[in-house]
């Protein structure tokens, strides 16, 4: 891809954003590749919390992807992305991104940011799902606080190990294989002082996993953190009916169909841009049920409310979901 190549317009998605040039291309697996990314001029780049995501633009497209670094006065901006040949996320493209590039990113937006009041981070991650929680490390290590992370991966397909090793040192567990995992996972969640946060980042049945054993152990909900990989990544999800009271309507929301999706066949006109519950733009208000948050714009905060919703991706915990529209 060449710098002529990217589209003159920018996403709605990304609009107010950053306009940055590709500096390193460095490959992390066969599959994975960190993209460096800084301001032409050269100029210092907006701070950005630990564990925010940049929202890249790639042709027509836009997705998420987590930055690596501690957010603290940063002078460049670095993303990991995984290759994934028949999925919707835009990485086949990003992969073909060479040195001197140019693309369209939103600011830095803050979806699994730590604690303040943590005393310890306990950090768990499963193959690309390293690199919110590296984020995470670094801020710690430059805070002088205190921070231990659990790598789930594949023999040779872990991301950023050699950072992590010299960043967290004996703080850093590695496990390649189930059963590792499980017992290092139960004897850490057993064993936190009090005041410890966890925040896991992989694959949605691996989180759920890990936060249903916290729960199982006691954990209260305002410790436990996570962040899913994002839309292109979600399963169809389950069945569910929404009640749109305004509208006196009631739409089965079958499985690998999006809330947006139906309201759109029953002739709901949504505001919508990215519809991968990015922007923020398909909001919508909740008078009843719980919402299953995928979005990667609401807060943890906002998500913990259940008082809105993002369309394009989120789903029902419960059977039935009551809008106000």
């Amino acid at each position: 891809m060449t710098i002529t190549a990217l589209p003159i317009t920018a996403h709605p998605a990304v609009e107010g954003g950053l306009q940055l040039e590709v500096t390193n291309i460095s490959p992390q697996t066969e599959s994975i590749v960190s993209i460096t990314l800084a301001d032409p001029s050269g100029a210092r780049l907006p701070s950005y919390v630990p564990g925010s995501h940049l929202v890249v633009q790639y042709g027509s497209g836009v997705n998420a992807y987590s930055l690596t670094g501690s957010g603290n006065g940063p002078t460049e901006y670095t993303i990991s992305v995984l290759r994934v040949e028949d999925g919707a996320g835009g990485s086949v493209a990003m992969h073909q991104l060479g040195v001197g590039d140019r693309v369209y990113v939103s600011r830095p937006r803050s979806a699994f940011a730590p604690a303040s009041t943590a005393t310890h981070h306990l950090l768990i991650a499963a193959g690309i799902g390293i690199t919110p929680v590296l984020s995470h490390a670094r801020a710690a290590a430059d805070r002088g606080t205190t921070s231990s992370l659990i790598y789930v991966y594949r023999p040779g397909a872990g991301a950023h190990v050699e950072e992590a090793r010299d960043l967290l040192g004996p703080a850093l567990t590695e496990c390649s294989d189930r059963n590792s995992f499980q017992k290092v996972l139960a004897e850490q969640l057993m064993t936190q002082s009090l005041g410890t946060h966890l925040y896991v980042c992989g694959p949605v049945a691996f989180m759920d996993a890990v936060l249903d054993q916290a729960r199982e152990l006691g954990w209260p909900p305002a410790r436990l953190h996570s962040e899913a990989f994002g839309a292109a990544e979600l399963d169809d999800g389950e069945p569910f009916t929404v009640n749109l009271v305004r509208s006196g309507l009631k739409l089965d929301v079958p499985s690998g169909a999006s809330l947006l999706e139906t309201l759109e066949k029953a002739g709901k006109t949504i505001p919508n841009m990215c519809r991968k519950g990015i922007c923020g733009e398909c909001v919508l208000p909740v008078l009843r049920g719980t919402p299953q948050h995928r979005d990667l714009y609401l807060t943890d905060q906002e998500k913990a409310e259940n008082t809105t919703m993002m369309c394009c991706v989120s789903r029902s915990e419960d059977p039935e979901l009551e809008l106000d529209l």
